[in-house]
């Protein structure tokens, strides 16, 4: 069974910062790139940031850059989102998803969600 599973949500004032994890388990993790969505009441799916397995490269959606960075660990599994610097505008569900690098790219997973998998989110929310 394919599983995402995302940790580390919480309450955060702004300035501060937060780390989420994704763990992955149920398909081959070094096939596929991981990337990390955002999604606000009433606003759109936005694609945050997406690492690919295999070689790496990292992505970033402007709103983020210098502030977010995300990083893999593939003997565990998991794709980690450190959020520095954190903003009101950055309160939203945080999802990870999965995409297989044959079929997809860490690009069109950012700007069009096609990914293969999906994980239930956890909330991040940033105080003013």
């Amino acid at each position: 069974e394919v599983q995402l599973v995302e940790s580390g949500g919480g309450l955060v004032q702004a300035g501060g910062s937060l780390r989420l994890s994704c763990a992955a388990s149920g398909f081959t993790f070094d096939d596929y790139a991981i990337g990390w969505f955002r999604q606000a009441p009433g606003k759109e799916r936005e694609g945050v940031s997406c690492i690919s397995s295999s070689d790496g490269s990292t992505y970033y959606a402007d709103s983020v850059k210098g502030r977010f960075t995300i990083s893999s660990d593939n003997a565990k599994n998991t794709v980690y989102l450190q959020m520095n610097s954190l903003k009101p505008e950055d309160t939203a569900v945080y999802y990870c998803a999965a995409g297989a690098e044959v079929t997809t790219t860490p690009v069109l997973m950012m700007m069009y969600g096609v990914c293969d998998y999906w994980g239930q989110g956890t909330q991040v929310a940033v105080s003013s």
